[in-house]
């Protein structure tokens, strides 16, 4: 059961909100109720039966998981000092954890490559949403070590590590942001109408726009094996860089939109990342969860930019190295990560420079999205060959006897007007201007009125794509 299927959207989805909102209502009622915080209890249960719906033998792993988090968080509360030794233990414990399930069998491949060894790889199959999972566990150790959130008991570190909306692929909440949500809880129609429009809006992200194109992606690389005409090539990687950002966009959309209608407010995970002027504005817009933990539990730590010059460069790239391998066991997410880092270390040397600063921004913002655009291949393909090939497609240094498809074939009328609604969508709708008009607009009632109608049938819209498409699982459940 993922956000985008029938049996979550009409059948799971309207059930847990009766549920829920019947007992939020007895505790309105029965104020002496919320000490035994049904609340917290009933999302609990609801999130453990999402998630066993989506992997039933998982489940059970996650509930001995979560005790054992919630146990190690009480004994560090507990000690008074020396909590430094036990927390970097900790955190080491949860990194093998990751380890072991993600990067176990790269590593042994890696090991048999360098050595000629023969040590056999294991069949292991890492639970579901075992990197966000693990990255906010090390956000509640971490948090209660700095004395940033307290431990509470396992009903606080259950939903924290549950919470349906956010357990599979995120938004990464760190548990001091999570702890204080949970406190300061409300419930209203406004929250509620807002959280529906962001799940219809993530709803269309991913299966009008994101899904179209990554089967049209999946097609002309299949293709290309047999021969594919250079513009094709450029307009498959193109397709690629929006289907990766509404699917991931659309999926924290919906996650934020849920969070509304329970209560929780779920910060933002996508600020238009494609108007970025700099890799490192990129980096500010994109994944923007991910960024803010890496920044405070391995950025900081590091030294930050505490260290001096050639300290921080280096504190910067090992982080966007790590960034990368954090996406998954192969080399071309390494080469991705530190594609990147090389780029964010160059910026940081020359951005305070003279010729640098006169540069016009819609030339730093043309090379920034041509680093991102050949950076999402690399992303894409799983082994170097497979890049380097696909590259040399893109340049024309690779020939073909005959093309049976061109560009004319792939990118038909409906393509074309996709693409520019998903570019319009990632970049004229921030502009300063749309926002002022949007916000004019709101201001009357037959505004919210049109709004709505039009929610409503880019939901039955969205419903149909869902229907007749081929079913996609969002591209971050796998890491």
């Amino acid at each position: 059961m993922t956000f985008t299927s029938i049996v979550f959207l009409f059948v799971f989805l309207p059930i847990t909100l009766m549920i829920y909102y019947f007992f939020y209502a007895l505790e309105a009622h029965w104020r002496m109720l919320k000490k035994f915080r049904l609340l917290d209890c009933i999302l609990v249960i609801l999130s453990l039966f999402f998630y066993s719906w989506a992997c039933f033998d998982d489940v059970f792993k996650l509930i001995v998981y979560v005790i054992i988090v919630w146990g190690a968080g009480i004994c560090l509360h507990k000690v008074k000092a020396k909590k430094k030794l036990p927390t970097i233990m900790s955190v080491i414990a949860l990194i093998a954890v990751l380890f072991y399930f993600k990067y176990y069998n790269f590593f042994i491949e890696i090991w048999n490559n360098l050595l000629a060894t023969g040590v056999k790889e294991k069949n292991i199959l890492a639970p579901l949403g075992v990197s966000f999972i693990v990255f906010s566990t090390i956000s509640y150790i971490v948090d209660i070590y700095r004395g940033e959130a307290e431990a509470g008991n396992i009903l606080d570190t259950a939903l924290y590590l549950t919470f349906f909306p956010k357990v599979i692929s995120g938004p990464i909440m760190l548990y001091k942001d999570f702890k204080f949500q949970n406190r300061d809880r409300i419930i209203n129609l406004e929250k509620f109408v807002y959280g529906i429009n962001r799940i219809i809006i993530g709803l269309a992200k991913k299966v009008i726009l994101a899904d179209t194109f990554g089967i049209l992606v999946e097609t002309i690389q299949a293709d290309s094996v047999y021969g594919i005409d250079v513009l094709t090539a450029w307009g498959g990687a193109l397709l690629y860089m929006f289907q990766i950002y509404y699917d991931f966009s659309g999926y924290s959309d919906i996650a934020i939109g849920l969070g509304n209608m329970f209560g929780f407010r779920i910060k933002e995970n996508f600020n238009f990342p494609y108007i970025s002027s700099s890799i490192t504005e990129f980096w500010r817009r994109w994944h923007i969860s991910l960024g803010t933990w890496f920044r405070e539990y391995l950025y900081i730590p590091l030294g930050g930019n505490r260290k001096g010059k050639i300290r921080t460069l280096l504190n910067l790239f090992v982080v966007f190295t790590v960034t990368g391998i954090w996406h998954g066991a192969g080399w071309n997410y390494i080469i991705w990560g530190a594609f990147h880092g090389v780029f964010i270390v160059a910026e940081r040397c020359i951005r305070n420079t003279r010729i640098y600063c006169k540069i016009p921004k819609y030339i730093k913002w043309s090379f920034t999205m041509f680093i991102v655009y050949i950076g999402w291949e690399i992303f894409r393909l799983q082994s170097l060959s497979e890049i380097i090939r696909y590259v040399k497609i893109m340049l024309g240094n690779i020939s073909f006897p005959t093309v049976n498809f061109t560009f004319a074939y792939y990118f038909d009328f409906r393509i074309l007007v996709l693409l520019v609604i998903a570019v319009f969508g990632a970049t004229i709708f921030s502009t300063e201007c749309f926002v002022k008009c949007k916000k004019q607009i709101e201001k009357y009632n037959i505004a919210f009125l049109v709004q709505e109608i039009g929610a409503l049938f880019l939901f039955i819209l969205s419903i149909l794509f869902m229907i007749n498409s081929t079913y996609s699982p969002f591209l971050y459940f796998q890491y």
